[in-house]
Protein backbone atom coordinates (compact mmCIF):
# COMPACT_ATOMS: atom_id res chain seq x y z
CA UNK A 1 0.00 0.00 0.00
CA UNK A 2 1.15 3.63 -0.87
CA UNK A 3 -0.20 6.25 1.26
CA UNK A 4 0.12 10.43 0.75
CA UNK A 5 0.22 12.21 3.56
CA UNK A 6 -0.27 16.07 3.23
CA UNK A 7 0.97 18.45 5.54
CA UNK A 8 -1.45 21.20 6.32
CA UNK A 9 -1.98 23.57 8.70
CA UNK A 10 -3.35 26.94 9.19
CA UNK A 11 -0.25 28.92 11.84
CA UNK A 12 1.95 29.49 9.01
CA UNK A 13 4.25 32.05 9.88
CA UNK A 14 4.42 33.94 6.33
CA UNK A 15 1.06 33.57 5.13
CA UNK A 16 -1.72 32.64 7.77
CA UNK A 17 -4.21 30.51 6.63
CA UNK A 18 -2.33 30.10 3.20
CA UNK A 19 -3.99 26.65 2.77
CA UNK A 20 -7.59 27.72 2.81
CA UNK A 21 -6.79 30.71 0.60
CA UNK A 22 -9.57 30.82 -2.57
CA UNK A 23 -8.26 29.65 -5.40
CA UNK A 24 -10.67 30.05 -8.21
CA UNK A 25 -13.46 29.71 -5.87
CA UNK A 26 -12.03 27.18 -3.90
CA UNK A 27 -9.84 26.78 -0.69
CA UNK A 28 -6.12 26.45 -2.13
CA UNK A 29 -5.57 22.71 -0.26
CA UNK A 30 -9.32 21.80 -1.81
CA UNK A 31 -7.41 22.26 -5.06
CA UNK A 32 -4.09 20.46 -4.87
CA UNK A 33 -6.64 17.90 -3.17
CA UNK A 34 -8.20 18.01 -6.99
CA UNK A 35 -4.97 16.80 -8.48
CA UNK A 36 -3.97 14.50 -6.01
CA UNK A 37 -7.04 12.65 -6.97
CA UNK A 38 -5.61 11.54 -10.73
CA UNK A 39 -2.40 10.12 -9.34
CA UNK A 40 -2.92 6.23 -10.52
CA UNK A 41 0.10 5.27 -7.89
CA UNK A 42 -1.50 6.38 -4.41
CA UNK A 43 -3.73 4.22 -2.68
CA UNK A 44 -4.87 6.16 0.10
CA UNK A 45 -4.48 10.57 0.67
CA UNK A 46 -4.40 11.82 4.10
CA UNK A 47 -4.48 15.30 5.26
CA UNK A 48 -2.31 15.74 8.35
CA UNK A 49 -3.08 18.38 10.11
CA UNK A 50 -2.41 19.91 13.82
CA UNK A 51 -4.14 19.61 16.54
CA UNK A 52 -4.41 23.43 16.95
CA UNK A 53 -8.37 24.95 16.95
CA UNK A 54 -7.71 26.35 14.13
CA UNK A 55 -7.18 23.43 12.00
CA UNK A 56 -10.82 22.93 12.84
CA UNK A 57 -11.58 23.96 9.59
CA UNK A 58 -8.81 21.69 7.50
CA UNK A 59 -10.71 18.56 9.24
CA UNK A 60 -13.90 20.25 8.30
CA UNK A 61 -12.97 21.00 4.68
CA UNK A 62 -11.39 16.69 4.55
CA UNK A 63 -15.08 15.63 5.59
CA UNK A 64 -16.86 18.14 3.40
CA UNK A 65 -14.86 16.49 0.50
CA UNK A 66 -14.60 12.23 1.97
CA UNK A 67 -10.95 12.89 2.35
CA UNK A 68 -9.21 11.25 5.03
CA UNK A 69 -7.53 13.70 8.14
CA UNK A 70 -5.57 13.26 10.87
CA UNK A 71 -4.21 15.22 13.59
CA UNK A 72 -0.90 15.44 15.27
CA UNK A 73 1.17 17.44 17.21
CA UNK A 74 1.85 21.26 15.60
CA UNK A 75 5.45 21.05 15.26
CA UNK A 76 6.99 16.96 15.46
CA UNK A 77 5.26 16.82 12.36
CA UNK A 78 7.38 13.61 11.46
CA UNK A 79 5.79 12.06 14.54
CA UNK A 80 2.37 13.85 13.22
CA UNK A 81 3.32 11.99 9.38
CA UNK A 82 4.31 8.38 11.25
CA UNK A 83 0.58 8.38 13.04
CA UNK A 84 -1.44 9.20 10.87
CA UNK A 85 -0.30 6.02 8.80
CA UNK A 86 0.62 3.56 11.17
CA UNK A 87 -2.72 1.95 11.56
CA UNK A 88 -2.47 1.32 7.92
CA UNK A 89 0.22 -0.25 8.17
CA UNK A 90 1.78 1.03 3.78
CA UNK A 91 4.72 0.12 2.07
CA UNK A 92 5.65 3.20 1.26
CA UNK A 93 4.90 6.59 2.24
CA UNK A 94 4.67 9.89 -0.15
CA UNK A 95 5.50 12.84 2.07
CA UNK A 96 3.75 16.36 0.20
CA UNK A 97 2.89 19.69 1.74
CA UNK A 98 -0.24 21.72 1.26
CA UNK A 99 0.81 24.55 0.34
CA UNK A 100 1.82 23.12 -3.51
CA UNK A 101 -1.52 23.50 -5.46
CA UNK A 102 0.06 23.05 -8.47
CA UNK A 103 1.53 19.34 -7.54
CA UNK A 104 1.84 17.22 -10.28
CA UNK A 105 0.01 13.44 -10.78
CA UNK A 106 1.88 12.22 -13.29
CA UNK A 107 5.07 12.99 -11.94
CA UNK A 108 3.89 11.61 -8.44
CA UNK A 109 3.58 8.31 -10.65
CA UNK A 110 6.70 8.39 -11.80
CA UNK A 111 9.12 9.06 -8.61
CA UNK A 112 6.41 6.10 -6.55
CA UNK A 113 7.10 3.87 -9.71
CA UNK A 114 10.92 4.75 -9.52
CA UNK A 115 11.16 4.55 -6.14
CA UNK A 116 9.03 0.42 -6.12
CA UNK A 117 11.41 -0.17 -9.16
CA UNK A 118 14.93 0.15 -7.55
CA UNK A 119 13.81 -0.50 -3.98
CA UNK A 120 15.18 2.48 -2.50
CA UNK A 121 14.34 3.62 1.18
CA UNK A 122 14.14 7.26 0.29
CA UNK A 123 13.75 8.58 -3.22
CA UNK A 124 12.57 12.16 -3.74
CA UNK A 125 13.18 15.26 -6.43
CA UNK A 126 14.86 17.67 -4.25
CA UNK A 127 18.20 16.22 -3.09
CA UNK A 128 19.14 18.25 -6.37
CA UNK A 129 16.54 20.33 -7.38
CA UNK A 130 15.28 20.39 -10.82
CA UNK A 131 11.64 20.59 -10.55
CA UNK A 132 10.25 23.62 -9.94
CA UNK A 133 9.67 24.08 -6.09
CA UNK A 134 6.49 23.58 -5.23
CA UNK A 135 6.37 19.99 -6.78
CA UNK A 136 8.54 18.73 -3.92
CA UNK A 137 7.91 15.01 -3.86
CA UNK A 138 9.12 12.17 -1.50
CA UNK A 139 9.13 8.86 -0.99
CA UNK A 140 9.65 6.93 1.70
CA UNK A 141 10.27 3.02 2.80
CA UNK A 142 7.63 2.98 5.37
CA UNK A 143 10.22 1.03 8.00
CA UNK A 144 12.81 3.73 6.79
CA UNK A 145 10.48 6.38 8.18
CA UNK A 146 9.87 4.25 11.01
CA UNK A 147 13.85 4.02 12.02
CA UNK A 148 13.93 8.00 11.11
CA UNK A 149 10.84 8.23 13.89
CA UNK A 150 12.64 6.50 16.53
CA UNK A 151 16.52 7.96 15.74
CA UNK A 152 16.17 11.82 14.92
CA UNK A 153 16.20 14.30 17.60
CA UNK A 154 17.16 17.90 16.06
CA UNK A 155 14.19 19.84 16.18
CA UNK A 156 14.65 20.51 12.42
CA UNK A 157 14.56 16.53 11.72
CA UNK A 158 11.61 16.45 13.75
CA UNK A 159 9.93 19.19 12.23
CA UNK A 160 10.70 19.02 8.13
CA UNK A 161 10.13 14.94 8.57
CA UNK A 162 12.90 13.88 6.14
CA UNK A 163 16.58 15.55 6.92
CA UNK A 164 17.35 12.45 8.98
CA UNK A 165 16.61 10.27 5.81
CA UNK A 166 18.67 12.79 3.56
CA UNK A 167 21.51 13.61 5.79
CA UNK A 168 22.36 10.44 8.22
CA UNK A 169 23.90 7.92 5.35
CA UNK A 170 21.77 5.49 7.09
CA UNK A 171 18.87 4.90 3.98
CA UNK A 172 19.37 4.23 0.59
CA UNK A 173 18.61 7.23 -1.51
CA UNK A 174 17.65 8.35 -5.11
CA UNK A 175 17.22 11.69 -6.51
CA UNK A 176 14.79 11.90 -9.38
CA UNK A 177 16.08 14.34 -12.03
CA UNK A 178 14.26 16.14 -14.51
CA UNK A 179 15.44 16.66 -18.46
CA UNK A 180 15.91 20.30 -18.24
CA UNK A 181 16.51 22.05 -15.18
CA UNK A 182 13.64 24.67 -14.20
CA UNK A 183 14.63 24.83 -10.15
CA UNK A 184 14.54 28.49 -10.58
CA UNK A 185 10.91 28.63 -10.71
CA UNK A 186 8.67 28.98 -7.54
CA UNK A 187 5.32 27.18 -7.56
CA UNK A 188 5.01 27.07 -3.77
CA UNK A 189 2.94 29.41 -1.88
CA UNK A 190 4.59 30.89 1.15
CA UNK A 191 4.22 34.56 0.50
CA UNK A 192 1.47 36.61 -0.80
CA UNK A 193 3.48 37.02 -4.26
CA UNK A 194 3.52 33.42 -4.29
CA UNK A 195 -0.28 33.10 -3.80
CA UNK A 196 -0.84 35.51 -6.35
CA UNK A 197 1.52 33.79 -9.35
CA UNK A 198 -1.12 30.66 -8.12
CA UNK A 199 -3.91 32.42 -8.98
CA UNK A 200 -2.92 33.87 -11.94
CA UNK A 201 -1.97 30.29 -13.54
CA UNK A 202 -5.29 28.99 -12.63
CA UNK A 203 -6.99 32.05 -13.53
CA UNK A 204 -5.40 31.29 -17.14
CA UNK A 205 -5.11 27.60 -17.50
CA UNK A 206 -8.09 26.00 -15.30
CA UNK A 207 -11.28 27.42 -17.10
CA UNK A 208 -9.98 25.50 -20.47
CA UNK A 209 -8.56 22.82 -18.52
CA UNK A 210 -8.91 21.74 -15.00
CA UNK A 211 -6.77 19.14 -15.23
CA UNK A 212 -4.04 21.36 -16.82
CA UNK A 213 -0.11 19.76 -16.70
CA UNK A 214 3.08 21.24 -15.67
CA UNK A 215 3.68 21.17 -19.28
CA UNK A 216 1.10 23.61 -19.58
CA UNK A 217 2.30 25.83 -16.86
CA UNK A 218 5.84 26.00 -18.38
CA UNK A 219 3.78 26.82 -21.83
CA UNK A 220 1.98 29.47 -19.85
CA UNK A 221 5.15 31.26 -18.24
CA UNK A 222 7.07 31.29 -22.05
CA UNK A 223 3.80 33.22 -23.13
CA UNK A 224 3.88 35.61 -20.59
CA UNK A 225 7.41 35.30 -18.43
CA UNK A 226 6.57 38.45 -16.48
CA UNK A 227 4.59 35.63 -14.22
CA UNK A 228 7.80 33.79 -13.25
CA UNK A 229 9.40 37.27 -11.93
CA UNK A 230 6.09 37.61 -9.36
CA UNK A 231 8.00 35.73 -6.32
CA UNK A 232 11.27 35.45 -7.68
CA UNK A 233 12.37 37.61 -4.43
CA UNK A 234 12.17 34.44 -2.74
CA UNK A 235 14.82 31.78 -1.64
CA UNK A 236 13.88 28.28 -2.02
CA UNK A 237 13.35 26.14 1.16
CA UNK A 238 13.40 29.63 3.22
CA UNK A 239 11.37 27.45 6.80
CA UNK A 240 14.11 24.79 6.80
CA UNK A 241 16.66 26.88 6.30
CA UNK A 242 15.43 28.62 9.78
CA UNK A 243 14.80 25.58 11.34
CA UNK A 244 18.85 24.68 10.69
CA UNK A 245 19.77 27.81 12.57
CA UNK A 246 17.63 26.69 15.45
CA UNK A 247 19.19 23.63 15.76
CA UNK A 248 22.64 25.86 15.31
CA UNK A 249 21.92 27.46 18.33
CA UNK A 250 20.52 24.58 20.27
CA UNK A 251 24.25 22.73 19.33
CA UNK A 252 25.81 25.47 20.54
CA UNK A 253 23.64 25.75 24.21
CA UNK A 254 21.30 28.41 23.44
CA UNK A 255 17.87 27.38 22.74
CA UNK A 256 16.91 31.14 23.08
Amino acid sequence: MIIAVVQARVSSARLPSKVLAPVMGEPMLARQLERLGRARNLDRVIVAASEQPGDDAIERLCADRSVESFRGSLDDVLDRVVAAVRPHGPDHVVRLTGDCPLADPELIDAIVAHHVAGGFEYTSNTLRPTYPDGLDTEVVAYPALEQAWREAKLPSEREHVTPYLKSSGRFRTENFAAAVDHSRLRWTVDEPEDLELVREIFAALFPANPAFSTDDVLELLRRRPELATMNAMHRRDEGYLRSLERDARIVAGDAT
